[in-house]
């Protein structure tokens, strides 16, 4: 960056390798998008832990909206000719209560609000409008703000995808979020099967069989060729749990207490347990306040978990509907996945804007800057990696199944700390680490060597031998007595 921006001072690309060049040092930024009423504003509020989007049908829903981590709670609007103001809380002072004045969503390009929030030090989340809506300019915001333009970059470095089921749309984005179908990597992009508690009409199977759909959504080769994993998640349940009042746990008390067979006739469906008359002592506006909050699956499980005895408060309550949501799982996939490869997909952020720069802004220099780009994408080790795994996820490179997965777990696919991509305990110690590096490091050097592997397998276990000769070197620098 430091060598190209002197080149295209006070051309028209100069504020575009500015903005690249901070972004390299803001937090990792991460979209969140899907269909239509997917559940996406859900999910965003519940990894924040936090109400912060707007989840109804309202002016805001229509804008991309950015959150970042500040020092006090603030939105402004920045507009489509480039000025920003600032907006005031609405009549009810709420945060999800916005006042755009005489502003309409089409003057609105983005809404950035700033929140104190540890979840996102870390990462920007980015909340989009649903794709496929009734409105076309709706669509198309999401795409604008999200799929490569011009210069060849995203404004988001990855993305968590929400699904319900595999349309051809959800294909048609995926792909067009890859910033270049020739390199295939999918390494930047998460499947989540959204609103996993609806599943079966919210049995109390319902996320045992989301797990299994969403596996069979992992072994489909094409997803797996846009997606690094796909995971259940029930946002709902996730972001009501986290904010669990004692009046509402009260209210499940007392459903729990109740005669199992009239709670049980209430909750066959979601309309009985909204509207029916009952004996049951919580009355039907505080019911249907609950399935509001917690979902039809949501308050079978409170009051199942409540009538077994596992949970006897409301924390404890609160952290087992965590649990059950799959919010947990989600949030170690940002952090070892995403977070943990920050460095890497900003990095990959910024060689895309400045190679497309380079194609739309020739200049004499142009091809040593290509070459240049070339060799740091083709050289650095930790792009070797993301690239090998990516071959592996779309069955480029063919290995048996265990092994495959032993590859992909070395190669980070399941976190970057040496333990973890050696399958060994996250307090192993630094002899067990250098240990276990030295038996896989024999196995992938006997893959280089066999008459029998592909060229394609021996590249692939080149690399693997490269990545376990780091983690061994990194191991004994730690286990070396000090001084």
């Amino acid at each position: 960056m430091i060598r190209v921006a002197p080149l295209y001072r006070g051309g028209p690309a100069a504020p575009i390798i500015d903005r690249a060049t901070r972004r390299l040092d803001e937090p990792l930024r991460v979209a969140i998008a899907g269909r239509l009423k997917a559940g996406k504003s859900t999910l965003l509020n519940a990894l924040v832990g936090q109400e912060l989007a707007a989840t109804d049908a309202g002016e805001c829903t229509r804008i991309v909206t950015w959150f970042r981590d500040g020092h006090t709670y603030r939105v402004q609007a920045l507009l489509r000719d480039g000025t920003a103001r600032q907006l005031p809380p609405g009549p009810t002072g709420g945060l999800l209560d916005l006042d755009l004045g005489r502003l309409g969503a089409d003057d609105v390009d983005r809404l950035l609000v700033d929140w104190p929030s540890r979840a996102l030090q870390t990462m920007t989340l980015i909340d989009t409008p649903g794709l496929d809506s009734l409105s076309a300019e709706l669509s198309r915001r999401t795409e604008a703000a999200l799929v490569p333009g011009a210069t060849g970059s995203s404004e988001a470095d990855a993305v968590l995808y929400l699904m319900r089921h595999v349309h051809a749309s959800d294909m048609r984005f995926l792909e067009a979020f890859r910033d270049d179908p020739a390199k295939r990597w999918p390494i930047n992009a998460v499947g989540v099967l959204a609103r996993a508690d609806e599943v079966g009409h919210a049995r109390p199977d319902a996320l045992e069989s989301a797990h299994t759909i969403a596996a069979r959504y992992r072994d489909d080769v094409r997803v797996r060729g846009l997606c690094q994993t796909v995971m259940p998640v029930a946002g709902l349940l996730g972001a009501s749990a986290a904010t669990l009042r004692e009046d509402e746990f009260r209210a499940l008390g007392k459903l729990a207490t109740a005669p199992v067979a009239d709670v049980d006739r209430l909750l066959l469906t979601a309309t009985r347990f909204a509207t029916a008359e009952s004996d049951v002592d919580v009355e039907a506006r505080r019911r249907a306040v609950l399935l509001d909050r917690y979902g039809l699956f949501g308050v079978r499980l409170s009051v199942r978990l409540l009538r077994e005895g596992t949970v006897t408060t409301a924390g404890e309550l609160s952290r087992e509907l965590v649990h059950h949501s799959g919010l947990g799982p989600l949030r170690d996939v940002l952090t070892t996945r995403f977070a943990g490869r920050a460095d890497v997909l900003r990095a990959q952020s910024a060689l895309t804007v400045l190679e497309g720069v380079i194609r739309r802004w020739p200049m004499a220099d142009t091809q040593s800057l290509r070459s240049e780009i070339e060799q740091i994408t083709a050289g650095a080790h930790e792009f070797v990696e993301v690239r090998v795994l990516d071959r592996l996820h779309t069955g480029a490179v063919v290995l048996p199944d265990d092994e495959r997965a032993d590859a992909e777990r070395l190669l980070g696919g399941e976190g970057l700390a040496p333990a973890t991509r050696l399958g060994l305990p996250e307090d192993a110690r630094s002899e067990e680490v250098a240990r276990a590096a030295s038996v896989v490091l024999g196995h992938w050097q006997r893959r280089v060597e066999h008459p029998g592997s592909t060229r394609a397998v021996r590249e692939t276990a080149r690399v693997l031998v490269r990545t376990c000769e780091g983690l061994l070197a990194a191991s004994r620098r730690l286990g070396r007595p000090a001084g």
